[in-house]
């Protein structure tokens, strides 16, 4: 057996559990550890890749071949960047690295289905390590989960239109990711031809540029929650100034970008960084310029860009009914003002007039003071435009381009909400990122759940899971699914809605959407690098 050696049987008796799992791969061989809360190995902590040392703002280099055994037993590593809710700065750049959960049923001769998740985060924050994503519910259902660190925030996504530094860097990281997977999965007992991308919120948005990039199709389905890369906050113009505004805040005169960059390179990444947050600045994915000979990741807009690889592609899409409640739930009377509507427009289309500003203010909260007392609706407009009109607008775009999809809306609001509980949210529905309680086993919720909430993961994992084996969420009813999901249609906007019960339905909120398409229609001219290309 060439795939999964299994060194230590105990009085030789096969039917005992596998223990210290070592795999060989084209890198080499790797050692991992056995799970103790279920029947799967953890291979976690493998290098796919390595920062340049000499650019460490540019692309990533081939991780060398392992001499001796790897040991891979550890998920702790962090791209560098600072803690979301502070400016610590934590992590480091020796960072890209991929965790592998394998099932003890996988083998040589039973390949498993890979899903392949790529975490959120506003592309600034946290990484892939169980604490955040462990993966014991869905390895249950038989299926191979990998999760992956990249590089985030500065290091991942300074965008200067250089050679050096064309941007993306930490999209190029997944591909990087990918392409190990594609190349090693069959060791760990993966089925190559099966690889699912997965992904939520900026998550999400990477699986839709996957989906957009001239690059290699390296899966053969995709799942995608709360993002797409139609979201107004998918993007970013590229800004050549912004070495040189970080070595100023270093006490550094450089009128040079190129110059500045190879000063902050020799520098340590952890002082970069504490340097660059006192220059609030965002980031995410941008529109590279190409360069010959340098691998391009994003070159045109989202909204011009061609899909092919979408053809014969099963897509599973949805969004958390109360998306963006987390902004305003908490947000103290005075906290409010009207810059709410004018500061979002301005992130998907120039020259946004007060006429426009009027039009989506008077639709969602008429006449009213934008106060506490609208903060729902102000909610509501905020989700709809920042998350669940970008998906609505996708979708259409995948069924253009012969892609089969599975369209979901999650409301459920239980014991296991992530965000509800940490944002201190309670009442029903489901905000940013509560569906992930459901999917994954996360450090910060309860070790066990209760009846209600354990039959919303047994539903969710096994229809995720489902997805990943057949590219169909419920290719049979049963006791536990009882509702057939049925894939969108040019005819019919059909979605499953997640709740304590699962119902299929037609076009959800679809007033609002119907406005928003109208609003995109009517000042298309006007949206971020639109190019006389149809919405």
């Amino acid at each position: 057996m060439n795939v999964l050696i299994f060194l230590l049987f105990i009085y030789g008796s096969w039917a005992l559990p596998r223990l210290d799992p070592l795999v060989d791969t084209k890198k080499g061989l790797i050692r991992g550890v056995q799970a103790t809360d279920g029947d799967y190995a953890m291979f976690m902590g493998i290098p796919y890749a390595k920062v340049n040392e000499s650019n460490p703002f540019g692309a990533a280099v081939p991780y060398p071949d392992f001499k001796e055994t790897y040991l891979a037993n550890d998920d702790t590593s962090i791209c560098i960047q600072n803690q979301q809710r502070t400016k610590e700065v934590t992590g480091s750049l020796d960072c890209l690295k991929l965790n592998i959960y394998v099932p003890n049923s996988a083998n040589t001769r039973n390949k498993l289905p890979v899903l392949f998740w790529i975490h959120g985060g506003r592309f600034q924050h946290t990484s892939g390590g169980r604490r955040q994503y462990g993966p014991k519910y869905l390895v249950k259902k038989d299926i191979i989960l990998v999760t992956i660190n990249y590089r985030v925030g500065l290091y991942g996504f300074m965008c200067l239109d250089t050679p050096e530094v064309p941007g993306n860097q930490g999209l190029k990281d997944q591909l990087r990711a990918l392409r190990w997977v594609k190349e090693n999965i069959d060791s760990f007992g993966g089925d190559v031809n099966k690889i699912t991308i997965f992904g939520s919120s900026a998550g999400g948005v990477s699986v839709d540029y996957h989906l957009l990039s001239k690059q290699e199709k390296i899966f053969d389905k995709a799942i995608t929650q709360s993002g797409t890369s139609l979201a107004p906050w998918a993007f970013i113009d590229s800004d050549r100034t912004l070495p040189i505004r970080i070595a100023e805040k270093l006490g550094v005169v450089i009128n040079d970008s190129e110059q500045a960059v190879e000063y902050l390179s020799n520098l340590d990444p952890k002082t970069v960084v504490a340097a660059s947050l006192d220059l609030s600045v965002t980031y995410r994915p941008c529109i590279e310029k190409e360069f010959e000979g340098i691998e391009s990741f994003i070159t045109d807009y989202p909204v011009n860009t061609p899909i092919p690889k979408v053809k014969d592609t099963p897509i599973l899409i949805g969004y958390n009914n109360l998306e963006k409640l987390f902004e305003y739930a908490n947000k103290l009377p005075e906290e409010y003002n009207e810059d709410v509507f004018v500061n979002n427009l301005n992130l998907a289309f120039n020259a946004v007039d007060e006429k426009l500003v009027k039009i989506a203010r008077n639709f969602y909260i008429g006449d009213e003071d934008v106060s506490i007392d609208v903060k729902y609706d102000l909610a509501e407009f905020d989700s709809d435009f920042t998350f669940i009109h970008p998906i609505h607008r996708s979708i259409p775009k995948y069924l253009e381009n012969g892609g089969k999809v599975f369209y979901y809306v999650f409301k459920y609001g239980g014991g296991r909400n992530y965000a509800k509980l940490r944002e201190n949210i309670t009442g029903p529905g489901a905000i940013h990122s509560d569906e992930k309680g459901y999917l994954f086993d996360m450090a910060v919720l309860p070790e066990t759940p209760t009846v209600e909430d354990q039959a919303i993961i047994d539903k969710m994992t096994t229809m995720w899971t489902n997805f990943v084996k057949y590219g169909d969420p419920t290719p049979e009813t049963s006791d536990l699914l009882p509702v057939k999901w049925i894939a969108v249609t040019e005819d019919a906007l059909n979605y499953l809605e997640i709740d304590s019960e699962q119902t299929l339905k037609k076009r959800p909120i679809h007033a609002r959407m119907a406005f928003w398409d109208l609003y995109y229609k009517m000042n298309k001219e006007h949206l971020k690098g639109y190019r006389n290309t149809e919405l």
